[in-house]
């Protein structure tokens, strides 16, 4: 972090200076104090700070203030050390600072931290090193959104006092960093924090309502797939994830908070009330009892998954821990697995079971150990995807069927919610089956929320997924936890197994996609998208009316979507919807029929063509 710190030198002249940043301060406790010199901008800050180096790297080990000759303004100096591979700085122009932003109104400050929510969490960039791209959460920023949920959490209590946090981390480059500063935001109002170290984000609610840990809430620096230079912070207490109210909270808190006391405030905080604790083992250990429990296998249950081939790919995130802490102790063999390492710098493939290198890389190491499975895990292992023995890849509507066959085989009719941009095969399949299909809307939360929702009203529902891979069960607190799920699976193979029937094969019997499918991201002008985007949305339902065999959906809870004749009893589907956050429609289709998809857009493209709309449908063309 590069931070302005205004000071009055003896002639009570204003000056500025650039403090170096430490890229993982431990215990920023240390402190020089200038001759002659005792005001920060802050007022209630000491002079000048210098940053302790860790134990494992420093960027800036000594701040010291002198007189360069011939003057008598201050200035500072920096020792620098030798970085290493895997500090924060170890490759250039990757640094968790950029150029200090000038002072701002309360006002732009307010607005700057809102643009850092992401729905339900926290997004934002936090090393400089990608062009256009500039910091827009560094440690101040995370200090100051700590103390907002210190605020949030607390709002109903008189005080913080016996108040525990923990804060985990996945193995980003900027995450030691951010979470010192978390940690360092929490103990300033008086709470507990618990350092969990590397993490991930399901181990994280775990850590509130697991025996003997029991905290009051829980924070995870992740930034789930994106690339190297992001960051982000997702929240939960013993009732499960924040919501978008939750958020917007906390943000304009923290942005009150800097505003009040100034970005520097935070590299003086009183580590005292910070504990840690290992807890990833503990997850592990409630992973392992979910198999032993599930497979219940009547010649070792102690190693239900002996003579089981399983490669893991955690793409260098945080989900190596499943085949050392979770599959080998039960017998299990992983030697084939990949990437298992954590390494901020993702030098592999983007850990996201959705990425389509990151699935055939994983395909690849199953075929070449011969293997009976393979997991693949997003960076925070909130997701993953499978591969089965032939190599067919298990992921988006094939992963939300396969959950489907292992839920209803347990709860025979239950309701199974998912995101719009489902294909039309899984809701035959489900239907097949026995179950109920819910296409609700994009984003995880909601299709969660209306889980649980669903739940309250009667309705009985022990599923909610999105096609990212996202996915809950009521079971399991209605947590999105990729681990949980993947566990689900081998359960399910296992059992299969016992049993003398075909594996994840036969679990899929019966489901069926269609031949082409297509994304389209149309955009909208920014300073209006939202009421521009309901414009174009109110004339396509009527262009589906009226369009020769293409009929709309009875359901449609966000957008449009229509059913179309291909001929031969086949039928193509199409959804046109709006963004949650950005300025783009989304144009998703898919067909039955070779030449299919091209056939949709065109007739699409003409409709576009032929409308006053502000849309940018070039991408079509």
């Amino acid at each position: 972090l590069r931070e302005r710190v205004s000071f009055l030198d003896k002639e009570g002249a204003t000056h500025r200076f650039t403090m170096a940043r430490a890229v993982s301060f431990t215990d920023c406790t240390t402190f020089l104090r200038g001759e002659g010199h005792d005001q920060l901008r802050n007022p209630t800050a000491a002079r000048c700070l210098a940053l302790q180096r860790s134990r494992r790297s420093a960027a800036a080990q000594v701040v010291a203030l002198k007189k360069p000759s011939g003057t008598g303004a201050e200035r500072a100096s920096i020792v620098k050390p030798k970085t290493r591979r895997g500090d924060i700085v170890a490759k250039a122009g990757r640094r968790a600072y950029s150029t200090p932003r000038p002072l701002e109104s309360y006002d732009d400050l307010l607005a700057r931290y809102a643009r850092l929510q992401n729905g339900s969490d926290i997004r934002g960039v936090a090393l400089d090193g990608v062009e256009g791209e500039p910091v827009t959460i560094s440690p101040a920023e995370a200090f100051f959104i700590a103390r907002g949920f210190a605020e949030w959490i607390v709002k109903d209590r008189e005080s913080g006092r016996g108040v525990k946090v923990s804060v985990g981390r996945d193995p980003r480059l900027s995450g030691k960093a951010i979470v010192t500063a978390i940690l360092a935001g929490l103990t300033s109002k008086g709470i507990t924090a618990v350092d969990m170290g590397l993490a991930t984000t399901p181990a994280c609610f775990m850590s509130t309502i697991s025996e003997g840990y029991e905290y009051d809430g829980s924070m995870m620096c992740t930034a789930s797939h994106l690339p190297w230079n992001r960051n982000g912070i997702k929240f939960f207490t013993p009732k499960g994830g924040l919501k978008k109210a939750d958020i917007a909270f906390i943000l304009q808190a923290a942005a009150t908070n800097a505003n009040q006391y100034g970005a520097s405030w935070f590299l003086m905080r009183n580590m005292s009330l910070r504990a840690s604790v290992d807890f990833l083992p503990v997850y592990a250990a409630s992973l392992r009892e979910l198999i032993q429990k599930g497979v219940n296998h009547p010649e070792h249950y102690g190693a239900p998954l002996k003579g089981l081939k399983v490669v893991v790919d955690a793409g260098n995130g945080s989900g190596g821990f499943f085949a050392s802490m979770v599959l080998e102790p039960l017998g299990a063999d992983t030697s084939g697995s990949q990437f298992l390492d954590p390494d901020g710098n993702f030098p592999n493939h983007v850990p996201n079971p959705e990425d389509a290198e990151a699935m055939a890389m994983t395909v690849a190491a199953v075929r070449s150990a011969g293997a009976d499975l393979g997991v693949v895990f997003d960076t925070d292992v909130d997701r993953s995807g499978m591969v089965d023995s032939s190599g067919l890849e298990i992921n988006k509507n094939r992963l939300i069927a396969l959950l489907a066959a292992v839920t209803l085989a347990e709860h025979p009719g239950t309701t199974i919610v998912t995101d719009s941009v489902t294909n039309a095969g899984l809701k035959e399949f489900i239907a097949a089956r026995g179950g109920k299909h819910f296409r609700y809307m994009r984003g995880y939360q909601n299709v969660i929320s209306k889980g649980v929702e669903l739940n309250e009203e009667g309705v009985e529902t022990h599923l909610m997924i999105e096609t990212s891979g996202h996915g809950a069960m009521k079971e399991n607190f209605y947590l999105d936890d990729g681990a949980y799920l993947a566990v689900k699976i081998i359960i399910a193979f296992m059992r299969a197994r016992l049993e003398g029937s075909p594996g994840l094969q036969g679990l899929l019997e019966g489901y069926s996609e269609g031949l082409e499918e297509r994304e389209y991201r149309l955009g909208l002008p920014r300073d209006c998208f939202k009421a521009e985007g309901a414009k174009v949305l109110a004339a396509f339902h009527d262009f589906i009316v009226a369009q020769p065999g293409w009929t709309l959906e009875e359901e449609n809870h966000e957008g449009w979507r229509a059913i179309i004749d291909e001929g031969e009893g086949r039928q193509g589907w199409l959804l046109l919807r709006q963004s949650l956050h950005d300025p783009l429609l989304v144009l998703n289709m898919e067909s039955y029929v070779e030449g299919g998809c091209d056939k949709i857009k065109d007739t699409v493209l003409k409709w576009f063509e032929e409308q006053v709309y502000d849309v940018d449908f070039s991408k079509m063309l």
